[in-house]
């Protein structure tokens, strides 16, 4: 067998296993299917704002709010993990400056801690935030549709 054969094998292998992980968290949450969803929604959204280290603290308060899975929403702002922020960041930076018509200064963002975001200056945050909040938006009712779908096959 060759590499690429091999690589390929353990990445289905790898994708198969973190699916069966995703599936037994749901089996594992309980409540319905749209009380899962909102909570998963709202913990998407919240987790592609950059709001980083503050992501759990805002998503279970507006779960709770909005009558969702506080559980749901604290696994749903994983969606900004450590190998997936800096692509989230960047991504709601660039459509944020989009939004707004802006030229941008740089096209690399190289932000570790929250002050080197603040260091940045209020155009690039409301960019950010902006493009976050969009971002999160979709990615939050794309969140609610699968969960919902996953809730209600597993429950069945």
């Amino acid at each position: 067998m060759n590499n690429s054969a091999e690589t390929n094998n353990g990445l289905e292998n790898f994708t198969r296993h973190y699916f069966r992980k995703i599936i037994q968290s749901f089996k594992d949450l309980h409540g319905n299917p749209h009380y899962l969803a909102m909570g998963m929604a709202i913990g998407v959204f919240v987790g592609m704002t950059p709001t980083f280290p503050l992501h759990t603290v805002i998503a279970v308060p507006l779960s709770h709010l909005a009558r969702g899975s506080k559980r749901a929403a604290m696994l749903g702002v994983w969606i900004s993990n450590p190998l997936t922020l800096p692509f989230c960041y960047y991504a709601a930076y660039k459509l944020g400056m989009w939004v707004m018509d802006k030229p941008s200064p740089f096209t690399t963002l190289n932000l570790k801690t929250v002050s080197d975001l603040l260091d940045l200056g209020i155009e690039i945050i409301a960019a950010m935030m902006l493009g976050g909040l969009i971002l999160g938006g979709i990615c939050g009712i794309a969140a609610y549709a699968l969960t919902h779908h996953i809730a209600r096959v597993t429950r069945a």
